[in-house]
């Protein structure tokens, strides 16, 4: 049910965006400190979704860091301990979105959250429609249902929308910053891997997100 309906995903994006930058806006507002402002979001953000696309994130930088043929690196990506790169990575990740986080206040903050969420969850279905399963798991379903470029165009279409009406040419670089992870992580992934896993969409969706606040308060 939720693989069929994977090009709706930015509908999900915008959900998520309204809620933790509605929360960040508001603490703004009331005057707390920037960085404390950031975790908070970072901290909303991790509730609302689960952590599984954290979790995705670090099996998928063990996958890449491990030697070793496609079979190994994708068995290092299922282990269910974390390696040292996983570690890293989820690190890095989590102290670049609260410093990237931090440099934007007000409504520029909530813009900064909703558009990167949107970006993150458009740069899965992207990846969904133009990679191709590397092995029977939790992604098969939804590279499956994302085959035929309609759902995907409407994904786009409805990630456009919002980003480009209300940030503008900052909006269309953060939709741009969706659209280039999907197509560089598909490469990357297709040639560590064989082609994309549930572990390399959930690491997407951190990355862009990351990329897309990075993109956003740069501009």
């Amino acid at each position: 049910m939720i693989a069929r309906n994977m090009h709706l995903f930015p509908l999900a994006g915008m959900a998520i965006g309204l809620i933790a930058g509605g929360i960040g806006l508001g603490l703004s507002e009331a005057g707390a400190d920037p960085l404390v402002v950031a975790l908070l979001v970072v901290a909303v953000i991790a509730v609302i979704t689960g952590i599984h696309h954290t979790d995705g994130l670090a099996d998928f930088a063990d996958g890449m860091m491990a030697g070793g043929d496609k079979e190994r690196k994708i068995s290092a990506m299922r282990d269910s301990s974390v390696g040292s790169a996983g570690v890293t990575a989820v690190v890095l990740y989590i102290v670049g979105m609260v410093v990237a986080l931090s440099l934007a206040g007000g409504t520029e903050l909530l813009k900064a959250v909703l558009f990167a969420e949107v970006a993150a969850k458009l740069s899965m279905v992207l990846m969904a429609w133009r990679g191709r399963t590397a092995a029977p798991g939790s992604g098969s379903p939804f590279v499956s249902a994302m085959k035929g470029g309609r759902r995907a165009a409407f994904a786009v279409i409805i990630s456009a929308i919002p980003l480009v009406i209300l940030g503008g040419w900052a909006g269309l670089a953060v939709l741009s910053t969706g659209v280039i992870s999907s197509v560089i992580l598909v490469s990357l992934s297709s040639r560590s891997f064989g082609g994309i896993t549930g572990d390399v969409m959930g690491a997407a969706n951190e990355l862009t997100r990351l990329a897309s606040v990075l993109v956003f308060v740069s501009i």
